[in-house]
């Protein structure tokens, strides 16, 4: 698939991944974010200069899940935009392998 075709998917609720990628276990799903706010914890309110447990808004975002099992914000690269080798994932996989 190409990046157009998968990312309606992704807004959807799907996971989806490059076989082109390194790392064994790598993903990208869509985050809501918190676009009415949350409230801030200690890490985040110190980050942004802001008081512990003041409402903080958040956009919608992608987030990919890496091969070291951490997680990130992500935005896709130019080869990830005219890559063809997206693919979803079935059911519960979590692309281990």
């Amino acid at each position: 698939m190409f990046f157009e075709e998968v990312l309606p998917r992704i807004k959807a609720g799907e996971k989806a991944l490059r076989t082109g990628w390194n790392g064994k276990g790598m993903f990208v799903v869509a985050q809501k974010g918190y676009p009415e706010g949350i409230l801030s914890n200690k890490q985040t309110a110190e980050a942004w200069g802001i008081k512990e447990g003041d409402l903080f808004k958040v956009a919608p975002y992608l987030q990919i899940k890496n091969a070291d099992k951490t997680h990130a914000m992500w935005v896709p690269s130019i080869g990830d935009i005219f890559a063809n080798d997206w693919e979803i994932l079935k059911g519960g996989e979590d692309n281990e392998n």
